[in-house]
């Protein structure tokens, strides 16, 4: 392709994109001026509900068959599987951090003494045992989370799955950070 019909092309092609802007700007103005019209002439004055706040009670995306299924469901308190789902895991992730964080106050208070080697082998053993159960209970959250996305009715709604592999080594990380620096501490005494 030469250039001067590289160049050609490019002004044919300004030409219709102003020509389609002209006409979508003489749509608006054409709409525009219509309303301003009808206004000045008196046409939305009296209209009902004039003055009254907008109702959002409905939802104009929810299917007008189930309108009333759902209108019952929410004046009985009820709400639809997923998102009495997504509610559980928001819960369950935040019930698994505050776990997390109680642990590691255990260790703090564990740490500030001295312990025999008994006493230093239970805690290794509550520590692996803590870390056994929060894996099990990321990958409950995981499955629900897989749940929640199949009977989510839209995929831009739906969560992301957790990778607990990540999540586990975040966790194992601010544990054994947390007996470095109580180990440091300790010996600097």
């Amino acid at each position: 392709m030469t250039e001067k019909s590289l160049d050609e092309e490019i002004k044919i092609a300004a030409q219709k994109a102003r020509k389609l802007a002209r006409y979508m700007s003489s749509t608006e103005d054409l709409v525009e001026s219509q309303i301003e019209k009808a206004r000045q002439r008196g046409d939305f004055d009296n209209l009902k509900g004039a003055g009254k706040p907008v109702s959002l009670e409905e939802n104009p995306f929810e299917p007008v068959e189930m309108r009333m299924a759902f209108k019952i469901l929410k004046d009985n308190d009820f709400a639809p599987y997923w998102i009495e789902l997504g509610k559980e895991i928001d819960n369950d992730l935040s019930r698994f951090w505050k776990e997390v964080e109680h642990f590691k106050q255990y260790t703090k208070i564990f740490y500030q003494d001295r312990h025999n080697r008994s006493a230093n082998q239970r805690y290794e053993k509550k520590k692996a045992h803590f870390y056994f159960e929060q894996r099990l209970l990321l990958e409950k959250i995981n499955k629900k989370i897989l749940d929640y996305n199949l009977h989510c009715p839209t995929f831009r709604l739906g969560r992301g799955s957790l990778i607990v592999d990540n999540e586990m080594y975040k966790v194992i990380s601010q544990v054994e950070e947390l007996i470095a620096e109580m180990l440091e501490s300790s010996q600097s005494q």
